[in-house]
């Protein structure tokens, strides 16, 4: 996985499980390939190459948040599925995610709510 910007690199660990959500995400809503994972991370950013990501979603696959099947359209391609256990997953890690969505940026929101604040006294 290569980052946006090469000073990045270095933080990839960090933002590991970001993917893993991104992966999540868009497989409890329709079925998705890996390729296409790929071209959707990277219009977030993300720069994974196929031996990145294939093991990626054996690894997903593994824990039970996705499931596979071949599907046979075009040479075979394995699809995945969020799982009931995905989704439960997922369902935990946006309530974590928006914990600390508050947090990191307490100061951004505090912000705008007396901006609008003094708005709507206006």
């Amino acid at each position: 996985m290569r980052a946006r910007n090469p000073n990045e690199a270095e933080y990839r660990d960090l933002y590991s499980g970001l993917i893993r959500l991104h992966i999540l995400y868009h497989a409890s809503k329709e079925p998705v390939f890996g390729l296409e994972m790929i071209e959707e991370l990277g219009r977030h950013g993300y720069k994974l190459s196929p031996g990145t990501m294939y093991p990626l979603l054996h690894g997903m696959e593994k824990k039970g948040w996705l499931r596979s099947y071949k599907h046979g359209d075009r040479h075979d391609r394995r699809v995945y599925r969020a799982t009931v256990e995905g989704r439960k997953a997922l369902r935990i890690a946006k309530k974590r995610v928006r914990e600390l969505f508050s947090e990191l940026f307490e100061n951004v929101l505090q912000a705008a709510l007396a901006k609008r604040s003094r708005r709507i006294r206006a």
